[in-house]
């Protein structure tokens, strides 16, 4: 079944869905798509958060990745909102090393900190995961 909600940050409303299916544990969630959510469910995919993404009929269900039980995307905090954008450059992102990966919007896609670094490519600071 899926909700279909208007709301003015369609990014942040998918990331908080995906955090509180992830602390429910239950498997999966589905959400009206667009190109921007297609784009960051593919990141979660190659950052190893997500099983499956799947795009049919303008519904995109994503399915998460479950390591002993437990989901790998457990907390997940929103640092760009629709009233005040975060952007850092490469050097920014570097200073910001530790256990937390960064979901960046490059000029490349929607990418983690890791390969924005490795890419010398900045951009808006979406979410911060760990």
């Amino acid at each position: 079944m899926v909700t279909i909600t208007n709301t003015n940050y369609s990014v942040g409303d998918f990331l908080i869905r995906i955090k509180n299916v992830a602390m429910a544990k239950n498997k999966t969630v589905s959400v009206r798509s667009n190109k921007q959510l297609v784009n960051i469910a593919e990141a979660l995919k190659k950052m190893g958060f997500v099983d499956s993404v799947k795009n049919e009929k303008g519904v995109l269900t994503v399915a998460l990745t479950f390591k002993d039980k437990r989901p790998r995307l457990m907390n997940l905090k929103l640092v760009s909102k629709p009233g005040l954008r975060i952007y850092m450059g490469v050097d920014e992102l570097e200073e910001k090393k530790g256990p937390s990966i960064f979901l960046v919007s490059t000029p490349k896609g929607v990418i983690s900190s890791l390969k924005a670094i490795k890419d010398r490519v900045g951009g808006e600071v979406i979410a911060e995961i760990w």
